[in-house]
C-alpha cells in the first residue's frame, strides 16, 4: 500500500455484493470464504511522499475476516 489511512473512514457505501464482484473467488482462496462486499469511502490520508489529502478509498470486505485490500481511487 502506497499510502496510509490516518483518519477513520466515513461516507461509506456499498459498490458490489455477492457475484457482483469479480474477484470473489480470488478471495475466497486468498482469504477464506464469507460473505464478501466491496465498498468505498472517503478519509484522510497520507500519501508515500508525505503530503496529507481527502480521497476516496475502496476495499473488500467480509464477515469474520475484515477489511482487505485497500486502494486509493480518487484524491481530492
Amino acid at each position: 500500500m502506497d499510502f496510509e489511512i490516518i483518519g477513520e473512514l466515513s461516507n461509506i457505501e456499498i459498490i458490489a455484493t455477492g457475484n457482483g464482484i469479480r474477484d470473489r473467488g480470488r478471495l475466497q482462496k486468498y482469504y477464506g470464504k464469507g460473505k464478501w462486499r466491496k465498498l468505498k469511502g472517503i478519509a484522510q490520508v497520507r500519501l508515500a511522499n508525505g503530503i496529507i489529502r481527502l480521497a476516496e478509498v475502496h476495499w473488500y470486505e467480509a464477515h469474520g475476516i475484515g477489511k482487505r485490500e485497500f486502494k486509493l481511487k480518487l484524491p481530492f
